[in-house]
């Protein structure tokens, strides 16, 4: 009989009847929210971690027993179909058969009484489900009480949960766990390392952070030898990361067919699969004849983000692969950890992609709006980065210029706009245009801020924009800069003394200025160096741009032009954090003066992408221009780096090619500009083919690592420009 002079008290007395009856390990009511047409859970008895997998709240057209019991009026049973349907909405599936009784009385409905019991302890017989029904009327009856009464009957904010009572069997000791003997001990000892996964993946930024949470709370624990997540794309299994002995595993699943029928596959249908070892053909002998068992466990994720509570929402993103070192069984409680473990690190999954899918796709707008290469100008060298901040997938304003005029003019600028947002990467974009345009008319510096401003106005933005323009006379060393309350731009004489071109602050852009902007001339020695910068360079709440400028420029090394691309990965590489808050720009040029003594020699090619011929081009403009310059004996070796880097280009990149050749004193200086922004990876002849899936890609620039002096690659605009330098030998 169900007695309780309080709901709470009749609620537990409901469970309790129902656990006794049924021999359920778990037992909950759910009531019925009818403003909001769903059910909550209300109260529920059991141990964990069995207690833990009822829903907090669901649809009255949920896929449960509980829902479909409310629905029809009749007790319900729902056993996890297997192999799973493959339209069915699977949540995380566990190893019980749930057997749910409405609770009505007359044309009132309260809710259901549902019940859990183990799989392997058979299914519910007529009579059981008789009884189930008959302790749901006897609740509802004296729900029905409790409202004549005055009492609300309505769950509360947070179910009211029982712990597992001495004079019920409701759990059984589970190996290697908890302490044998005390009821309740394992499932309490189980949901210790179920929390801390979820703490940790809460924290999780990248899909190493969850693998790391993926090893110490659920490969330790559960004593396996490897760990693999994998996920779904393109019609494919892709692994994104792994740990333990996970080669083979890793070799098997990345990749694989989603049409093709592997334990992986099945499991993502939302099944999970334990798998023991059989030494068939198709285990190729890796597995060393050890025995070993292997579970795929469903990664369900939630493909609205936004949406809280998410009911209904949940689909399967990937599978977690545990292996196991010999044959071993699972536990009702120890499948119940494993599908929550799987639900916590799918969430992970999914928020982890989601989180990376914006940072490329805020990075790849912020590089599209920068220039793609830089030109090439007479007496002037120029190289530029652009670094998107670390913490953060908002789209960054910052951008770099260099325009060349026709009269031996080339203006060089930086600029940055407030915030980090799609407003800002458009108004940087605006920005840049205007500035560039009023460069290109022939407006000088002051002039040219002064009118992007008002254009900025126009556009009716409250985000605000600084910015530095310079603009340098090749042939004379004339430079006059202006300022829109940015930096002002650093320069390292020939001596090697740091200084700063001065100009007037003035008010950034989209300020109403009470003054005309004004500018500033300097003249510049050659072999002078510029620094343009924007203060994400100098990333710190308290850091000083200039004094950081100035640290990072350094000392030259007096009578020799130092490498732009060596420098600017300096700068850039000491200044950059995996915490790094805002993006940030760096435009270096190196003036080298006028005179035919000092005049550099250049040259530039351009190939169309597919150009058959495109290698063989290549070689002869490189021939061709060293024959010009009477570097002959340099000929061999920079065709045959040459023919390496635009075969690496034009084979991997796919797009067109712009080859750039510069001549110095002591060394000559080869650039390949794709549109491919990953870098090429040499790859050691010895390296393992496990270890790098690309190693039969980067044996041509061992090549170019023997014969060049120097190499890197850097990205820039939409793509990336491969750079080398090979010295000058003398004869």
């Amino acid at each position: 009989m169900i007695s309780g002079a309080d709901l709470a008290g009749v609620l537990h007395s409901a469970v309790r009847e129902a656990m006794h009856r049924l021999r359920a390990v778990t037992a909950a009511v759910y009531l019925l929210d009818e403003r909001h047409g769903e059910l909550r859970l209300a109260m529920a008895s059991g141990s964990p971690p069995s207690l833990f997998t009822f829903a907090g709240r669901m649809g009255l057209d949920a896929p449960r027993a509980t829902a479909r019991a409310v629905a029809s009026g009749t007790t319900a049973v729902l056993v996890d179909p297997d192999p799973a349907d493959p339209a069915q909405e699977h949540v995380r599936p566990y190893p019980y058969t749930a057997l749910s009784a409405p609770v009505t009385t007359g044309n009132r409905r309260f809710g259901a009484l549902t019940v859990l019991r183990v799989e392997d302890r058979g299914s519910f017989s007529a009579a059981e489900r008789d009884g189930l029904g008959e302790v749901g009327d006897e609740l509802a009856r004296v729900l029905a009480g409790l409202v004549e009464d005055g009492v609300t009957v309505a769950a509360g904010p947070m179910p009211m949960l029982i712990p597992p009572e001495a004079d019920l069997d409701t759990s059984v000791y589970t190996p290697g766990w908890g302490v044998p003997g005390v009821p309740g001990s394992a499932g309490t000892s189980m949901m210790y390392p179920l929390r801390r996964l979820a703490d940790l993946l809460n924290r999780a930024k990248a899909m190493e952070d969850v693998v790391a949470a993926g090893r110490y709370c659920v490969m330790a624990p559960l004593r396996a030898r490897a760990l693999v997540l994998a996920s779904a794309t393109e019609g494919r299994l892709w692994v994104l990361g792994h740990c333990g002995a996970s080669s083979d595993i890793v070799r098997g699943l990345h990749g694989v067919r989603m049409s093709d029928r592997t334990p992986a596959t099945e499991a993502f249908r939302g099944r999970p699969l334990f798998v023991p070892w059989d030494p068939s053909p198709l285990d190729d002998g890796r597995s060393g004849g050890q025995p070993h068992t292997e579970v795929y466990l469903p990664l369900t994720g939630d493909g609205q983000l936004i949406e809280l509570p998410a009911v209904g929402r949940q689909h399967v993103v990937g599978v977690c692969c545990l292996a196991f070192d010999g044959p071993r069984d699972f536990p009702p409680e120890e499948r119940v950890l494993l599908g929550m473990m799987a639900g916590l690190l799918g969430a992970a999954v999914d928020r982890v992609e989601l989180g990376a899918r914006q940072r490329a796709a805020a990075e790849y707008l912020q590089r599209s709006l920068l220039p793609p290469a830089l030109p090439d100008l007479p007496r002037l060298a120029t190289t530029a980065r652009y670094r998107p901040a670390t913490v953060t997938s908002g789209v960054g304003g910052d951008w770099y210029d260099v325009i060349r005029l026709a009269d031996d003019h080339a203006v060089l600028v930086v600029g940055d706009v407030e915030g980090h947002s799609m407003e800002s990467a458009a108004v940087m974009g605006q920005v840049r245009t205007a500035t560039a345009s009023y460069a290109t008319e022939g407006h000088r510096p002051a002039a040219v801020i002064e009118r992007t401003g008002r254009l900025l106005a126009r556009l009716r933005t409250d985000l605000t924009v600084t910015c530095c323009v310079v603009s340098l006379d090749t042939v004379d060393g004339t430079a006059e800069v202006a300022l829109a309350g940015h930096p002002p731009p650093l320069v390292r004489g020939p001596d090697g003394r740091v200084g700063v071109l001065d100009a007037p602050a003035n008010l950034p852009l989209g300020v109403c200025p009470a003054d005309v902007y004004r500018g500033r001339e300097h003249l510049l020695e050659p072999g002078a160096l510029l620094m343009l910068y924007t203060n994400g360079l100098a990333d710190g709440d308290t850091a000083d741009a200039d004094a950081c400028g100035r640290a990072l420029l350094g000392p030259g090394n007096q009578g020799r032009a130092p490498d732009l691309e060596r420098l600017a990965d300096q700068v850039v590489s000491e200044v950059s954090a995996p915490w790094q808050r805002d993006d940030a720009v760096l435009l270096l040029a190196l003036y080298e003066g006028a005179g035919d003594k000092d005049e550099p020699r250049a040259g530039s090619l351009h190939l169309c992408r597919h150009d058959l011929r495109g290698v063989r081009t290549a070689r002869t403009f490189v021939h061709d221009r060293l024959s010009s310059w009477g570097l002959e004996d340099m000929s061999d070796a920079l065709e045959l780096v040459v023919s390496e880097t635009v075969t690496n280009a034009l084979v991997h990149a796919g797009s067109d090619v712009d080859v750039r050749l510069r001549a110095f004193a002591d060394h000559i200086r080869l650039e390949v500009r794709d549109s491919d922004t990953n870098p090429p990876v040499p790859s050691p002849l010895s390296l393992a083919e496990e270890e790098n899936a690309e190693a039969e890609h980067g044996r041509g620039l061992l090549i170019v690592e023997a014969l060049a002096g120097m190499w890197n690659s850097s990205p820039n605009g939409l793509g990336k420009t491969v750079s080398l330098t090979v010295p000058i030998t003398q004869a």
